[in-house]
């Protein structure tokens, strides 16, 4: 069977080289290069990526034997449908490894075509490294190489306003374009650039903050000898990913004109202020995820999928997201609507089994971030608790007991926070007057929440009522009991 490279992929073709990626990993390739790929297709890009490894090791070698192919199969819930489906990409031109190959890495700054900067070098990369210096070939860390390969930029093309760039980097933390480009104006000063430098890397450069959102499980380890029987070729570098994506962009509107994401029909936003998006991922998705988690396990339900479909659970996970957590948030109500009936259908995946026990992870910092945030800015604007959410937060206390009938849950979780509800319940003397001074005692930790919750008007009693139910009647009569409760006013 023969490889995939351009001589087996007849429909191969070259595009000019405008894209830098710093990263050659399975969410760039199911993300970023699928996006570039669909914009060459349907929005004129015109333009291929160039990618740069970011470590030593990593997949240049194997991504220049397939001539920077490779398939993508997305597979989820496209239009109300399961759908599974695959093609290959083809816009990425070539891979260089900057420690085997420097000086090929810097030659990039010559070519004026080049434009974009994207990266992902996992939320450790940007990260100021003091030890590299500007001689170093190459430099450590990332934001290290970027900065040399910028100040060649400038000093070939004489410091010219139009060969800056527009560097979007796609890792996973807050601010993460401002966090670059401080790091990059510390090796400025670090390695005494000069003031022209840093004028030219401040307004010739838009360093722009970028949200991203694509579950990409990677390689199919499990099913390649059937995916490579149905593509009939080989390919070492197949990658999977949901059909769901979405970039929020925070820059000026005249990126659209260079990056025509829009005319390609992709879920690529170009905005003044990302913040709200990220809040509403933060709130909905991320929110919705922990929220459910203890509520499905200790009533028996295993999957994200299942908890979302369950004729219980299902109404409850709902009525959350709607009624609970989209009221305290600033977007237009009918685009928080539309982002949550998408969550809802990424949860409901068939190709994806998400267990609710590996979400449950470090769940109680979870819910401070995620979850607390929704029930207070609830209780403050309406003057009434969030049934749901409380709910949730008193079976949050019950799954901390370690306990789902007969079995033991593996909690996960800093060896402190285990520690101290196993003493608490260890200590709980098996009445309901017992469980209030536990739930007392939880919500009273600040070093936990940030504040003391008992504080709150009503959420003590509320989170002991719900935690009696729990505990007295078992997690199914207790849920079906919080539903079928007339709705308060």
């Amino acid at each position: 069977m023969d490889q995939l490279n351009r001589k087996t992929w007849k429909s191969y073709k070259q595009y000019p080289e405008k894209v830098l990626q710093f990263g050659e990993g399975n969410f760039m390739r199911a993300f970023v290069d699928w996006q570039i790929h669909a914009m060459n297709q349907q929005a004129g890009f015109d333009g291929s990526v160039v990618v740069v490894q970011p470590l030593a090791n990593g997949l240049s070698q194997m991504l220049n034997d397939q001539d920077g192919l490779y398939t993508l199969y997305l597979q989820g819930i496209k239009d109300g449908e399961a759908v599974k489906e695959h093609e290959v990409i083809n816009c990425i031109s070539r891979t260089l490894n900057p420690y085997a190959e420097h000086d090929e890495y810097m030659k990039l700054a010559e070519n004026p075509q080049l434009r974009f900067i994207v990266s992902n070098t996992t939320e450790a990369g940007i990260a100021f490294e003091p030890g590299d210096k500007l001689t170093d070939a190459p430099q450590q860390s990332f934001p290290g190489k970027l900065t040399a390969l910028l100040y060649r930029r400038y000093e070939l093309f004489q410091g010219e306003a139009s060969k800056g760039f527009i560097i979007i980097p796609c890792e996973l933390i807050d601010r993460n374009g401002d966090e670059l480009k401080k790091v990059v104006l510390q090796y400025a000063e670090l390695w005494n650039l000069g003031e022209g430098f840093i004028s030219w890397l401040n307004e010739a450069n838009t360093f722009c903050c970028s949200l991203v959102d694509r579950i990409v499980p990677g390689y199919p380890r499990d099913s390649i000898a059937e995916i490579t029987e149905e593509l009939g070729y080989k390919d070492n570098l197949v990658v999977v990913g949901e059909q769901f994506h979405l970039w929020v962009i925070e820059g000026p509107q005249w990126i659209k004109d260079e990056f025509p994401a829009h005319l390609a029909g992709l879920n690529v936003l170009v905005v003044d202020d990302m913040t709200p998006y990220r809040t509403r991922k933060v709130r909905i998705l991320n929110g919705a995820h922990t929220a459910l988690t203890p509520v499905a396990y200790l009533y028996g339900v295993d999957t994200v999928a299942e908890a979302v479909e369950h004729e219980v659970v299902g109404p409850f996970v709902k009525s959350l997201i709607y009624e609970e957590i989209i009221p305290t948030l600033d977007l237009p109500v009918e685009e928080l609507k539309s982002f949550a009936d998408a969550v809802l259908e990424r949860f409901l995946n068939p190709y994806v089994q998400h267990y609710v026990l590996s979400i449950s992870l470090n769940s109680i910092s979870k819910f401070k971030t995620r979850d607390l945030p929704s029930l207070l800015e609830y209780a403050e604007s309406t003057g009434k608790l969030p049934e749901k959410l409380v709910f949730s937060l008193s079976a949050l206390i019950c799954f901390y007991k370690g306990q789902r009938g007969e079995e033991s849950i593996p909690l996960a979780d800093d060896a402190d926070i285990l520690e101290w509800f196993a003493s608490l319940w260890s200590g709980w003397d098996g009445t309901e007057a017992g469980l209030r001074a536990l739930v007392t005692e939880v919500l009273a930790a600040q070093n936990r929440w940030g504040r003391d919750l008992n504080e709150v008007f009503g959420l003590t009693d509320k989170v002991a009522e719900g935690l009696i139910a729990i505990q007295g009647k078992g997690m199914q009569q207790a849920l079906q009991d919080l539903l079928n409760q007339p709705a308060h006013n």
